[in-house]
């Protein structure tokens, strides 16, 4: 097999920049610094296409390793045929593979293993072979009566166990199952034991599997897990089977009815359970893998939301009876000051509440307050409105979404960062620091807790983690880590770097013994290999060589160098390329730099939605035009919150005067959106928004 011929038809990807990226990857390179630093070798792939190479080059080798399994499993059994190796060799899925090795796996006896014992093979070849009457079988059956066999039709009904599992080994009628399971099967769902009434859409389901929605698929796979739900397949069976019997020729009517009772044997005790099984697998891991791509949509904008700079963020941890938790601090994320306030109820001290918010905001120069979304927010929201309006506005406010921020207190990281604070004073700091630098203090949590999923609890744990985690990787690597204010969090996730050198490298910055990128090469375990993979990912503000703030890779500082005092807008790229003996992807990309370094491509977002009054679901009318920000994208359409404590769901009929197949192709997570409001339901808390038909 030639991997990069095949990834290069798969992918519709040049076969050389296939081949080009797999030698880099062997040779330890990392996808962000391929994408980033080796554009000439790679023809200016994306980092979501040397993923895909990647993806698909581990998929290509667990497939050849498995062949090469099976091939030396069945030499050792001395199996191989000829007409094996090349069934093996043509095969071009794990399954197949599998459908080939079937027969000769060790497992435990089977009824098939016990009738060979007796000899039945043999009688079962002439029932077959022979054109012999009921009354000659009959006969013939009776040479094999022993002390196990006492009757001619037992010996029949056990040869026929032969052939039973034959026809259920046979690669042809496996697929003739699957083919038609896949094509015309049902999945059905029926209640079974749903005490809390949680499944109540699915007590009576019934859909063809292919058009099983992912989320359906994985709902379902819960309730049976919770033994709420009932659910099979139910397969066309008359047509199954007679497409199985067309693959059967019998030599007269006697050996007819004996292949239609073995098929139907065959078809309900083997290949049933077996199909059924592969097929609800085959389900779960699409609806996996739909849902992890759902996921990593919506995580990725998360991640790169605009960081608000240069402001004094005061964070607000709202709740009931155990107060407002309020935290201070710098527009570098450091710590201040910090105090609990109860503005609602039970205690309702609202004006003390505003009086010690108003006393923080002029000790410490605060422009920003970063309000949590959980309990009690709408009921603090209320108490910061009321504020603003005392300080003219002054200051203004966003609501901060609050997910995986307890997670984050209560975390080794958290006690690590603040030791001597309770854990509800971190949240109120990851409140504001979520403003201040999105990217910063979200990758402290792990990336299921950020709140931007579908049942991620359903998805298998392992998966999920190492393909979210890649997702925070590229996020990471695209903007880039500035020095001054990375935990070893964020550094863990730079090209080329691990948790311990992450932590040895915040470690040697806090001491002053790394100022300059150089000095990255005294970091201990920290070798040349590491250092070409990660030094052009860490920015170094304070720096005496200014490119050390810049994307431009240390092994590009000589270009650099040459053209940095150039009028950057007039250079022929082309004729410099030539003279500079620099691909022209680099080249451009070292001109790009320069030209505004310690540029922050998160400038490029919307920028995040600060307000200086409420509004809530009461304040809303149909036909109301508004400004929202995007929460979740999913398949049914996206979520907006418009500021009024409910997101509000744009359906996929009301995103676009145009039809539309596919959310993502309008929106993404975070991007702020102008709705109208169709719908308001304040018994049931809904809003239904639509972005049609606005100018």
């Amino acid at each position: 097999m030639n991997i990069a011929q095949t990834l290069s038809k798969d992918l519709n990807i040049n076969k050389k920049s296939i081949e080009n990226v797999i030698e880099l990857l062997d040779e330890g390179s990392t996808v962000a610094f391929i994408a980033r630093y080796r554009k000439e070798r790679t023809g200016n792939l994306t980092d979501v296409e040397i993923r895909e190479i990647e993806v698909g080059l581990t998929k290509l080798r667990n497939f050849k390793k498995r062949k090469d399994e099976i091939m030396n499993s069945l030499v050792n059994q001395d199996k191989l045929t000829k007409e094996l190796e090349e069934n093996l060799n043509k095969a071009t899925s794990v399954t197949e593979l599998e459908d080939i090795y079937a027969p000769f796996k060790k497992k435990r006896k089977t009824r098939a293993d016990f009738a060979r014992e007796l000899g039945l093979d043999k009688l079962l070849d002439k029932i077959m072979e022979d054109k012999l009457t009921e009354i000659e079988v009959y006969k013939l059956a009776e040479e094999y009566l022993s002390e196990d066999i006492k009757e001619a039709d037992i010996a029949i009904e056990k040869s026929l166990d032969i052939l039973a599992e034959e026809i259920a080994n046979n690669i042809e009628v496996r697929n003739i199952v699957r083919r038609e399971g896949f094509a015309r099967a049902k999945l059905s769902a029926k209640e079974k034991d749903d005490q809390n009434h949680l499944y109540q859409n699915y007590y009576d389901f019934t859909a063809k599997i292919k058009f099983l929605k992912p989320f359906q698929i994985l709902a379902i796979n819960r309730g049976e897990k919770e033994n709420a739900l009932d659910v099979s397949i139910e397969f066309t069976d008359t047509l199954i089977k007679k497409y199985i019997k067309d693959l059967y020729k019998a030599n007269n009517s006697y050996t007819n009815s004996l292949i239609d009772k073995t098929i139907e044997d065959a078809y309900k005790r083997l290949l049933l359970p077996s199909i059924t099984n592969e097929i609800r697998n085959t389900l779960t891991e699409r609806a996996e893998n739909e849902s992890i791509k759902v996921f990593s949509s919506n995580l990725k904008p998360v991640i790169l939301q605009r960081p608000i700079k240069d402001k004094n963020v005061i964070g607000l941890d709202p709740g009931f009876r155990t107060g407002c938790k309020v935290a201070v601090v710098d527009k570098n994320g450091k710590y201040l000051d910090s105090t609990v306030i109860y503005p609602v109820e039970p205690h309702k001290k609202e004006r003390e509440a505003i009086d010690t918010l108003k006393r923080l905001i002029d000790k410490y120069d605060v422009s920003l307050i970063a309000l949590g979304n959980a309990t009690a927010s709408r009921q603090t929201e209320v108490v910061v409105n009321k504020l603003l309006k005392e300080l003219d506005n002054k200051v203004s406010y966003a609501v901060v979404n609050e997910a995986g921020a307890s997670v984050y207190s209560a975390s080794k990281l958290g006690e690590e960062e603040f030791p001597d604070l309770d854990v509800t004073i971190r949240g109120a700091i990851s409140m504001a620091r979520r403003l201040q630098d999105p990217m910063a203090e979200l990758v402290k949590i792990d990336p299921k807790h950020i709140g931007v999923g579908q049942y991620q609890h359903d998805i298998d744990s392992k998966k999920l983690d190492n393909e979210l985690a890649k997702v925070v990787e590229d996020a990471v690597n695209e903007v880039g880590v500035n020095i001054n204010n990375a935990s070893y969090k964020l550094l863990s996730y730079v090209s080329g770097l691990n948790l311990t050198l992450a932590k040895r490298i915040e470690e040697a910055f806090k001491n002053g013994n790394l100022v300059q990128r150089k000095d990255l090469l005294n970091i201990k375990g920290l070798g040349e290999k590491t250092y070409q993979m990660a030094a052009g990912f860490l920015r170094f503000p304070d720096s005496p060589n200014i490119l050390d703030n810049t994307a431009v890779h240390p092994e590009s500082y000589k270009v650099a160098e040459k053209i940095r005092d150039m009028d950057l807008e007039k250079i022929d790229k082309e004729k410099l390329a030539v003279d500079l003996d620099v691909g022209l992807p680099t080249l451009t990309d070292i001109i790009e730099e320069l030209k505004k370094p310690g540029r922050d491509p998160r400038d490029d977002s919307p920028e995040v939605i600060t307000k200086s009054e409420i509004m809530s679901i009461d304040d809303l009318k149909i036909d109301m035009i508004v400004q929202g920000k995007v929460r979740n994208v999913t398949e049914f359409g996206c979520f907006v919150d418009i500021g009024v404590g409910i997101d509000g769901l744009v359906h996929i009929s009301n995103m676009s005067d145009s039809y539309v197949t596919n959310p993502y192709d309008l929106v993404k997570n975070s991007d702020i959106v102008t709705v109208r409001v169709i719908e308001i339901d304040k018994k049931r808390e809904r809003i239904g928004l639509s972005m049609k038909k606005i100018k």
